[in-house]
């Protein structure tokens, strides 16, 4: 069964299946697939800093090593906050109903999106619906895994189809006209003033 965005509104809940937009999906893909002496397609590798260990696709996404060459599997990771605690691991909502909450469209400006996902209804209310088709916002959480604090979606509706906009809470940093940047001199830029005339 395909995995579905599910929200609620008024009590009356929706679904969704999904899939990710992206630049592959806008524009297509062209990929140069570089070929041995025997015309076999080669497979993309990587050597660790220290060049030990050779690293072949899809191995990083199983774990990490630490900087004395220990490996953690991906699953034996936590969070922690600032403070060193353990941060709650939060469950992935796709297939649980999540509220929706009317937000604005200043609201949504106020967040970076980091994705965007192309919905296809399966099953939606008809006053939501309807609020879409009148321009309506709305915002409910978002985890597609298992994992740290949700990401806030927006679901917003054009002349293409519905989307559900998934990003984060962002604050601009303002510089005033007129005010001149503080330059730190403190820091060891790691170039060396002393000129030597003999490279010129």
């Amino acid at each position: 069964m395909a995995r579905e965005i599910v929200v609620e509104r008024d009590g009356r809940a929706s679904r969704f299946t999904f899939a990710k937009v992206d630049r592959a999906r806008l524009y297509g893909t062209r990929r140069r697939v570089p070929l041995d002496p025997t015309g076999e397609a080669c497979t993309r590798g990587e050597l660790t800093a220290d060049g030990s260990l050779l690293l072949r696709p899809g191995m990083t996404a199983q774990g990490y090593f630490d900087e004395q060459g220990l490996w953690f599997a991906a699953t034996d990771l936590r969070s922690l906050w600032p403070d060193g605690t353990e941060a709650p691991v939060s469950e992935s909502t796709l297939g649980v109903t999540q509220a929706l909450e009317p937000v604005t469209a200043q609201q949504l400006l106020d967040h970076r999106v980091e994705s965007v996902y192309a919905l296809e209804p399966a099953e939606v209310d008809e006053a939501l619906q309807a609020a879409l088709d009148g321009g309506g916002l709305f915002a409910f959480p978002f985890n597609y895994r298992a994992g740290g604090a949700p990401s806030v979606a927006f679901l917003v509706q054009n002349a293409t189809g519905v989307y559900a906009l998934i990003g984060r809470p962002f604050e601009p940093e303002w510089c005033a006209l007129g005010q001149l940047p503080v330059e730190d001199f403190a820091e060891d830029d790691g170039l060396d003033d002393d000129l030597d005339f003999e490279m010129f």
